[in-house]
C-alpha cells in the first residue's frame, strides 16, 4: 500500500502546505517534502549517511555482530582515528548503531548496528550492487570526459 501525499505530509512537518507543492509531489515522489528545500528531511538524512565514511562503517558493521573501535579502524584502513570517531558519534546520534561501554580496565567499547541500522542495509546493498554494475562505465566516461 503506497502512502498518500497527505499522509506523508502529516508525518513530516517540513513539507510545504500548498496546492502547487502537492501537484509537484504527485508527479515526483522526491518532491513530496520539497527535496530541494534546505529544510527537507530527505536532504537531512542523506547528508548524514551519504558522507564519505558512514556507508563504509555501516557496511563493515553489517558483516559482524559487533566490533571494537580498533577493529573498525583496521577494517577501514584509509579512515583516520578522528574521522572514525566523528562518524561513529553521528551514526549513534541517528540511532543507526549502538555503542556499548564495558566497565573494564582498560575500557572496552563495542559498536553494533541497531534495528534502524539493519533496516538500511537492503538499500545500502542495492547501492553497492548498482555501483559494481556501473563502475567500469562510469570510470570510462570520466576518463573520456577528461580528454575532451
Amino acid at each position: 500500500m503506497n502512502p498518500t501525499f497527505s499522509s506523508i505530509r502529516k508525518q513530516i512537518p517540513a513539507c510545504p502546505d500548498n496546492a502547487e507543492a502537492q501537484k509537484k509531489a504527485e508527479r515526483n515522489p522526491a518532491d513530496r517534502c520539497g527535496a530541494v528545500s534546505p529544510d527537507c528531511p530527505i536532504r537531512n538524512i542523506l547528508s548524514r549517511i551519504g558522507d564519505k565514511w558512514s556507508m563504509l562503517v555501516l557496511y563493515t558493521l553489517s558483516h559482524h555482530d559487533r566490533l571494537r573501535f580498533c577493529e573498525l579502524l583496521r577494517a577501514i584502513p584509509d579512515i583516520s582515528q578522528k574521522m572514525l570517531t566523528v562518524t561513529l558519534r553521528t551514526l549513534e546520534q541517528d540511532g543507526l548503531l549502538h555503542r556499548q561501554v564495558y566497565a573494564e580496565v582498560p575500557p572496552r567499547v563495542e559498536y553494533a548496528l541497531t534495528g534502524r541500522g539493519r533496516s538500511l542495509l537492503p538499500h545500502l546493498d542495492g547501492l553497492i550492487m548498482w555501483a559494481q554494475q556501473n563502475m567500469e562505465a562510469i570510470i570510462s566516461e570520466r576518463q573520456n570526459g577528461r580528454r575532451r
